[in-house]
């Protein structure tokens, strides 16, 4: 469930553009129900990141999110794009080794 209609993204604080996507704060998958919506170049910036235990443990608020070294690297980076700027989202290395000795 959104709340409200939001005309700024609040995870890089740039206005919304056409395209939106909406952010679980705590995952789907741990039963998470609030969602912010955010660009989805910001909305992947921060799954390519983080794990979803990660976002559960660790970075279930917008706050938390902006506190990561990756995610405020990226907030800064993106400042100066227009809304609807979208680029190709990586999974950092770090999340690929983390995903690869899950599977271990």
């Amino acid at each position: 469930m959104r709340t409200g209609a939001p005309t700024i993204c609040p995870l890089c604080g740039r206005p919304l553009g056409a395209r939106l996507e909406d952010h679980h704060l705590v995952p789907k998958a741990f039963k998470g129900r609030e969602t912010v919506a955010l660009h989805p170049i910001c909305h992947r910036k921060i799954h390519s990141v983080l794990t979803e235990r990660e976002l559960k443990d660790h970075f279930h608020s917008l706050e938390r999110l902006r506190e990561h070294p990756d995610i405020a690297a990226f907030v800064t980076w993106i400042a100066g794009k227009h809304a609807d700027f979208h680029g190709p989202t990586r999974a950092s290395r770090a999340l690929k080794e983390k995903r690869a000795a899950r599977r271990r």
